[in-house]
């Protein structure tokens, strides 16, 4: 077979895949379509809880109000299809993988959807609720609060995809280590650096405020340490070097090394 025969296969077979990905979500979506508001009145929970009593969300948009809880019908029925979609990825590159590649990949991936839940557990059981509790409390007693549904789901979705990415933290210092990349000893040494880092990064990504920030940074740095321990694990143990304990005489040292040895055979 050719080359362009190959790479012709190669891309058949990579639109099967892409095809069977989308009829999965499709299919998930269709099953969970009838729950759609009900979805969003989960997702909403945690902001209902905090606000007074008697408060309700509003919809600005004409159509908003089919159009959110569909978003998170889609966004959910993505995430519960993704192990099979994360399958299709797994058997298209597995060919290509050596013996020791796939015994790793797919553990890789299977604590990577894991850690990916966990974080968004993380976020909605613990850090919705104290944020949003915090923020209306220090909420001026003017101020009629009622959130747009679109807005908070952009929130929603937006915090749970940097949680999420954050639980990934040991997975990526375990690789770095596997791979040689650095070694522990190089990653415990910048340990201070990562920790400002960690709080720049929540800085960015999560709204302005000082709870939802600690409670994403501190958070990625113990994910870290994890990640520190779990890599001692895997870490490649460095080949003993060889000592060199030769030496190349001078002339010297070579004419009276000769001598000796015809003093020594008369």
């Amino acid at each position: 077979m050719s080359g362009q025969d190959t790479f012709i296969s190669h891309l058949v077979e990579l639109r099967q895949r892409l095809v069977r990905s989308l009829a999965a979500v499709l299919i998930v979506l269709l099953a969970i379509l009838p729950w759609a508001p009900e979805l969003y009145d989960l997702i909403a929970y945690p902001m209902m809880r905090a606000l007074p009593e008697g408060t309700k969300m509003i919809a600005t948009g004409v159509v908003t109000p089919f159009l959110v809880p569909m978003k998170v019908a889609i966004a959910v029925a993505f995430l519960i299809a993704l192990p099979y979609v994360l399958y299709q990825v797994w058997a298209f590159v597995a060919p290509g993988l050596y013996a020791h590649e796939k015994k790793l990949a797919l553990p890789l991936v299977i604590v990577t959807y894991v850690l990916f839940l966990i974080g968004m557990a993380f976020c909605y059981f613990f850090v919705f609720g104290t944020v949003f509790q915090f923020v209306y409390k220090i909420a001026p007693k003017s101020i009629s609060v009622a959130p747009d549904i679109d807005n908070y789901l952009s929130f929603v979705l937006g915090m749970f995809l940097a949680f999420g990415v954050t639980f990934e933290v040991p997975v990526v210092v375990v690789l770095l280590v596997k791979f040689g990349v650095v070694s522990i000893d190089k990653l415990k040494a910048v340990r201070s650096y990562v920790i400002v880092g960690a709080f720049v990064v929540a800085a960015v990504v999560t709204p302005p405020d000082v709870v939802s920030q600690l409670l994403l940074a501190i958070p990625m740095c113990l994910l870290y340490e994890v990640g520190l321990l779990f890599a001692r694990f895997v870490e490649k143990q460095k080949p003993v070097e060889a000592v060199d304990d030769f030496k190349p005489l001078d002339e010297t040292q070579m004419t009276s090394e000769l001598d000796k040895a015809e003093r020594g055979e008369r």
